[in-house]
Order: C-alpha cells, then sequence, then structure tokens
C-alpha cells in the first residue's frame, strides 16, 4: 500500500484532534466511523480509555498493517507523556473503591471475586464472556442511535429505573459516568447482534437434538428435609400428598407448581413419566419430592425455536469458555 505512511499521518492528526472529555467519546467514534469509511484497507478501530479519577479519556487507533499485524498509534498531547505511562503512577490506577477513605486496590477486589467465584462462577463466567464477545465483534458496525437507545431502555427497565432521576441516581452508587454508560451500551449493542444472530443461526439444530427439552410439562413438587420429604412419599398418590402437605403440619417445605419447558425443571423431574412419584432425592443443599401432571411434546413454533436459540447459544458459549485461553491475573 504505497499510501501507507501518508494514511499514518492522517492517522495521527484525527487522534490529536479528537475530543479529550468523556461526554466527547460518541462525537470521536463518529470521527473515526467517518475516517474508516473513507480508509477501508486499514480497518481501524478506535480504543477509549478513561483516565482513573479524570474526566479526561485517552485514545489508540489500531490499524491493519498491509504486510500483516496490526498498528497501534498513541498520540499524546499537553505534556506529552502517554496514557499507558501517566496512568503507572496515577493515585487511582490501582484503585477500585474508596469508602470513607478507605480505598480497595484492584488486586483486593479481584482476590475477593476469587473468593466469591469458589461459590458461585457466575461472575467470572461473565467477564470471560465479555471477552469472547468483544473477540466476536470486532468487525461489526457502530451501533446506530436507535440501537442504542433500545438497548439502554431495556437496560434501564431490567433494573426498574424508570425515570431519569432513578437513573442517576444508580449512575452516582455504582461509580459511572454517564459518557461510561454509553461506552458500556456501546459494548452491549453489538454483544447483543451477534447473540441475535448465532442463536437463530443455532436454533434449529439445537431443537432437533434436544427437543425433549422443550416439552410443555405441567409439574408439582417439595423442596425441604429428607425425613418431610419422606412421609409424603409414603401416602401413595403423589399430588394429593403434596396438596395435603399445605395444610398439614409435615415440617417446613417449599412447594411448587408450575407448568415450564421440561429443561426449565428441576433435574430430578426432567424426563419423569407422567404420574411417577419422584424421590425424595437430593437437591441442592436439601430434598426433593415430586411427580409430572402432565407432558406435552414440545412444537416447533416461533416461540420454542427462539428458546432453542437462547438454550444453544449458551451451550455455544460454554463451549468457548472451555476451548479459550484464559488468563487471570489476581496479584
Amino acid at each position: 500500500m504505497s499510501d501507507y505512511p501518508h494514511m499514518l499521518a492522517e492517522a495521527v492528526d484525527l487522534l490529536r484532534g479528537l475530543p479529550r472529555r468523556r461526554e466527547g467519546v460518541p462525537a470521536a467514534r463518529e470521527s473515526v466511523a467517518a475516517w474508516r469509511a473513507a480508509n477501508p484497507a486499514c480497518r481501524a478501530q478506535l480504543v477509549v480509555d478513561e483516565r482513573p479519577g479524570s474526566l479526561l479519556v485517552d485514545y489508540d487507533l489500531l490499524l491493519d498493517h498491509p504486510d500483516g499485524g496490526t498498528v497501534a498509534i498513541t498520540a499524546s498531547v499537553g505534556d506529552g507523556v502517554p496514557w499507558v505511562v501517566d496512568h503507572s503512577t496515577h493515585w487511582a490506577a490501582s484503585r477500585v473503591l474508596t469508602v470513607d477513605g478507605e480505598g480497595v486496590s484492584v488486586q483486593t477486589a479481584l482476590l475477593s471475586l476469587r473468593a466469591y467465584g469458589e461459590r458461585d462462577r457466575t461472575l467470572q463466567d461473565d467477564l470471560i464472556d465479555f471477552c469472547l464477545l468483544g473477540l466476536e465483534t470486532w468487525d461489526d458496525p457502530e451501533p446506530t442511535e436507535e440501537e442504542m437507545q433500545r438497548a439502554s431502555d431495556e437496560f434501564r427497565l431490567r433494573r426498574g429505573l424508570r425515570t431519569r432521576e432513578a437513573m442517576l441516581r444508580w449512575l452516582e452508587q455504582v461509580g459511572l459516568t454517564p459518557q461510561a454508560y454509553q461506552n458500556h451500551l456501546f459494548a452491549l449493542v453489538r454483544a447483543n447482534r451477534f447473540r441475535g444472530r448465532k442463536a437463530a443461526e443455532l436454533a434449529a439444530e439445537h431443537f432437533a437434538e434436544h427437543a425433549a427439552d422443550f416439552d410443555r410439562v405441567s409439574a408439582v413438587w417439595a423442596v425441604g428435609a429428607e425425613e418431610a420429604l419422606a412421609v409424603l412419599a409414603g401416602q401413595g398418590d403423589p399430588v394429593a400428598a403434596l396438596a395435603g402437605a399445605v395444610a398439614g403440619p409435615v415440617g417446613e417445605l417449599s412447594i411448587h407448581v408450575a407448568e415450564r419447558a421440561a429443561a426449565e425443571l428441576p433435574e430430578p423431574l426432567r424426563d419423569a413419566a407422567e404420574g411417577v412419584a419422584v424421590g425424595p432425592v437430593p437437591y441442592g443443599a436439601a430434598f426433593l419430592f415430586g411427580t409430572v401432571r402432565h407432558r406435552h411434546p414440545a412444537r416447533r413454533d416461533e416461540a420454542t425455536l427462539a428458546a432453542a436459540g437462547r438454550a444453544a447459544f449458551a451451550d455455544y458459549l460454554a463451549d468457548r469458555r472451555t476451548k479459550a485461553k484464559i488468563e487471570w491475573h489476581w496479584v
């Protein structure tokens, strides 16, 4: 590419002219998107870094090299210190939380996360999935304003943030600026796009292989101490026994009546035949006793295929996690 040196010079000028405050990041993304459209061969990607404890941001620009590989450009202004070096000595660079003047370092927070993850890996898996989805959506187009607004509306409604005041209060509580929230939505939109594409791609095959998981099943079950459930199991008719348990003093039990897809039921009931008593069997930290009242074979309709797509995508991410090279930098 004979004009590559000229393009590099343009990239430096572009970086130096981008707005440096957090609220200017959307405009910076638009500028880079326009420049990338005019220079498609370089496949430019903007990397935004928010300075710890500051309203300023820094940028890198990643460009494909014509001979292979990637060139990363950092254009510093002001004191001329690259942000990587500047942040290495910033007082807030290693701090994630301060309460009444007492700070928590990133290392301490990560160690706490590791201890939590020994009980529930959800947080760790979420972090891994964030990286995997970022890799999958690296070349996706920029989100539109409509996509960003729709993602924001869904995000707020899931958390019950129905007013501007409630949203601003939540941002303050979790320590996010409005611009940081916009950056989160940017990644969220691209991840949701990929999730939708991949789920639609995998849905039909997953349903064909796991149709029984989507049977509509009506079931009733109780969770509690083994001794109390054994009393119910000895009464013959499991449905009548469980119905009587609501009023009878058989110990502390949690009674459930539901109609769900088979895969959404407690594992001991998923493959159970109609009318057959199941349990008491170990279930989590307690025991389960129950029965399936009705089972209707799954229909290959739009709603079922959508559920199959979601299940297939969860399996896809789980498989990607097992194959990914993962390095935890706890300290």
